[in-house]
């Protein structure tokens, strides 16, 4: 089928919905370093994760080899309440942009929480309930990470403990009230509430906050509350795992429609969007089947990929936390309060750095302001006020498709587009005041954070 003749938006059947996860894991051949204790620095065990996560999620975590992991009816019937997802077919921007250039999108906020976050809640929700636990505690950068779980919680009637980043807690309320209407105690993070806490708070006053130290106090709370579990929205192996259903979506409706992306873009904070954005088809690099260029985009002012550490260092700044082996900040640093909460994170997935340390794809990072006026581009183009965190890819898409134009090819760019941006009018108001400002660490600023990454010699 000609890409001119396809339909705007390209669905799949219900029943073409993916039934299994794919663990790309299974077909790396350098495979993510594992998670370490900080005392003995020796490979976590299942018994030495079982106070912090739930029994299956650490099988989950633990399992390199098993290639497809069969997705639970319980699951797939809350799934299908939302999913299949849209493909949808850019247009617009296309011609806006007068480029070659094929530009397609795979749309995750149209669900109530308003992101890709509920693909991996309610799969977290799920086997948290048949353990037979009483509630669970998490962090949250932007708010759609907490707001996924708090209604995932309150389908299995769960108990959800919430420690939302100060500054987003303070810019984005309508998101904290959601969780609220679902249920959820939200904290903002650092609190006085924990003993990390405190700590964090007395070590830096006036802060606004990281995910590093959100990690932690909920983290506190779940180890020191009976009947509870810590679940993350981001960052850890499972947690791709799960959000591995974006792509292989995305894969079976390319092959439907007869699409061949060359370029696939996503936003990466923690990795969970990107990593199941790009999964199968990272895949099929892997095993020598196709090739793709694929790009990592983060924000200038929290550089995780173009200008961190490859190495193992704490998951959270109250360092309470396993050690993971990634490209960090450092745990200690304190990113500025942009608007992108949900990029807002010291580290990288294991599994993304490892395949970027290999080679397998690139990364780029993006001034705030650029990002919006992408954002802005796309809205008035597409019909969709994206989220700032989507906005980074929506960026370095649009610069892609510019230098198709440049250059005459016919690319075809798959975007992840994660959620919408209904609950960040904040960012536009200052982006559209012309008050919002960019932020880029000197190398000064980073040699603080690095500087307290663990000499760890693996």
């Amino acid at each position: 089928m000609e890409l001119k003749n396809l339909p705007y938006k390209l669905y799949l059947d219900e029943s073409e919905m993916p039934s299994t996860w794919y663990n790309v894991r299974a077909d790396m051949k350098n495979k993510p370093a594992p998670l370490i204790h900080p005392a003995t620095l020796q490979p976590l065990k299942f018994e030495e994760m079982q106070p912090i996560f739930c029994d299956e999620l650490i099988k989950q975590e633990l399992d390199n080899d098993t290639r497809y992991i069969e997705i639970p009816e319980e699951i797939l019937n809350f799934y299908k309440m939302y999913r299949p997802s849209p493909l949808t077919h850019a247009v617009f921007l296309e011609k806006a942009l007068d480029t070659p250039a094929h530009i397609f999108y795979k749309f995750e906020g149209n669900n109530t929480s308003g992101s890709h976050k509920l693909n991996s809640a309610i799969a977290q929700a799920y086997y948290a309930k048949k353990q037979g636990l009483k509630g669970v505690t998490t962090e949250t950068g932007a708010g759609q990470w907490g707001t996924a779980l708090s209604m995932a919680c309150a389908f299995f009637k769960l108990d959800c403990k919430v420690f939302m980043v100060k500054v987003s807690y303070e810019q984005k309320p309508f998101r904290r009230e959601v969780m609220r209407t679902y249920g959820a105690e939200v904290t903002p993070s650092p609190s006085m509430n924990t003993n990390v806490g405190r700590k964090i708070n007395a070590e830096h006053p006036g802060t606004t906050g990281s995910l590093g130290c959100a990690i932690s106090e909920a983290v506190e709370v779940a180890v020191s509350s009976e009947g509870y579990r810590y679940v993350l929205g981001s960052v850890l192996n499972q947690v791709l795992l799960h959000q591995s259903i974006i792509g292989l979506e995305t894969k079976k409706a390319c092959e439907k429609f007869g699409i061949k992306p060359d370029i696939i873009v996503g936003c990466a904070g923690g990795g969970s969007n990107l990593g199941g954005l790009i999964a199968p088809f990272m895949g099929e690099k892997l095993r020598g089947e196709a090739d793709y260029k694929f790009i990592a985009v983060e924000p200038a002012s929290c550089p995780s990929f173009t200008r961190g550490k490859f190495a193992y260092d704490f998951c959270d700044t109250g360092k309470v936390c396993p050690m993971a082996k990634m490209y960090t900040l450092g745990h200690d640093f304190i990113p500025s309060p942009n608007h992108a909460g949900g990029l807002r994170y010291h580290g990288m997935s294991s599994v993304l750095s490892q395949l970027y340390h290999d080679g397998y794809m690139e990364a780029r990072a993006v001034e705030q302001t650029k990002v919006f006026e992408a954002a802005e581009q796309f809205a008035r183009t597409e019909g969709i006020l994206p989220a700032p965190e989507s906005s980074h890819a929506i960026r370095v898409a649009i610069d892609e498709a510019l230098k198709c134009k440049e250059t005459g090819e016919e690319k075809t760019i798959i975007i992840g587009l994660t959620g919408t941006g209904y609950f960040d009018m904040l960012a536009y108001e200052q982006f559209n005041n012309g008050t919002m400002t960019d932020y880029i660490p000197t190398d000064d600023d980073l040699a603080v954070g690095f500087a307290k990454i663990p000499n760890v010699a693996k």
